[in-house]
């Protein structure tokens, strides 16, 4: 049996990071997904999917994700059943993400990640990082005419 999600898409919102009475740190957030085909109207629709992630890469996604920032996630499905206030029973599907990557800069001034563009994986174990670090001190220089070319200016 294999249960794999990938998604890339942006925050609605700033995580919500919580611990559990045994001190676990659990993060939450909403990932806004474009679909990859247009409606009847010409436009695409997006989906909005809840994404929970435990543990280190918890508090990582807490300190340094923000409203709007592109990210991917890496994870399994899991639908899980409660009920609702008014009796009745509901099912909540959500992505438990074991890999975070994040795949912009962060806005000036918005937190201690700013200007970097890193990857965090690992299944919560101790959340070590997978993925190098880019736009930090120390970087190979830029390739010949590709210097003057500012990230704002790339389209994707």
């Amino acid at each position: 049996m294999l249960n794999r999600i990938v998604l890339i898409g942006r925050l609605t919102a700033d995580p919500a990071l919580r611990f559990t009475p045994n001190g676990v740190a659990v993060c939450g957030f909403t990932l806004a997904v474009d679909r990859p085909f247009k409606n009847q109207q010409g436009e695409r629709e997006t989906d909005f999917i809840d994404i929970v992630v435990w543990r280190k890469l918890a508090e990582t996604c807490a300190n340094h994700l923000s409203k709007g920032r592109l990210v991917g996630v890496e994870g399994r499905l899991q639908v899980r059943s409660y009920e609702a206030q008014d009796g009745s029973k509901r099912k909540a599907a959500e992505v438990i993400a074991d890999n975070i990557q994040f795949l912009d800069r962060a806005k000036e001034g918005a937190g201690a990640g700013a200007g970097a563009s890193a990857a965090y994986g690992g299944s919560g174990q101790g959340g070590q990082g997978q993925g190098g670090q880019a736009g930090q001190g120390g970087s190979a220089p830029a390739a010949p005419g590709f210097d003057d070319i500012d990230i704002d200016d790339v389209p994707f």
